[in-house]
């Protein structure tokens, strides 16, 4: 039994957080639910389903981005008016490795890494 309550107590986080990582994985159709049923599952074999798709998936709330840069800066600092445009490109660029990275993984990795690191403990 899968409920949004257990899964928060094992990864120690508020249950409401994990109700919206599952619905933002079920609006990216990876994952299939029904309301009042404790039973989720993959909508694909895990691996079709890569770290990049979940990624997207459940990053939406922040903008699909590693790096946040706060929304309003002072524009009377020569530092808060200009520090954004200094390093987007080098976060655009670290974001696009990463992405490709993600492309690599997939869940099915993750798992069997998983099972490795189990089996050893």
């Amino acid at each position: 039994v899968l409920t949004s309550d257990v899964i928060a107590d094992s990864i120690q986080t508020n249950p409401g957080c994990v109700r919206q990582i599952m619905s933002a994985l079920r609006k990216a159709d990876l994952l299939s639910s029904v309301k009042g049923r404790p039973l989720p599952s993959l909508t694909r074999e895990p691996s079709a389903i890569t770290l990049l798709d979940i990624y997207r998936a459940v990053d939406c709330v922040e903008k699909g981005e590693l790096f946040h840069f706060h929304e309003n800066p002072n524009q009377q600092c020569p530092v808060g008016r200009n520090i954004q445009l200094a390093v987007r490109d080098c976060f655009d660029q670290v974001q696009e490795t990463a992405e490709q990275e993600m492309q690599n993984i997939t869940l099915q990795q993750i798992l069997d890494q998983y099972e490795k690191r189990h089996e050893q403990k």
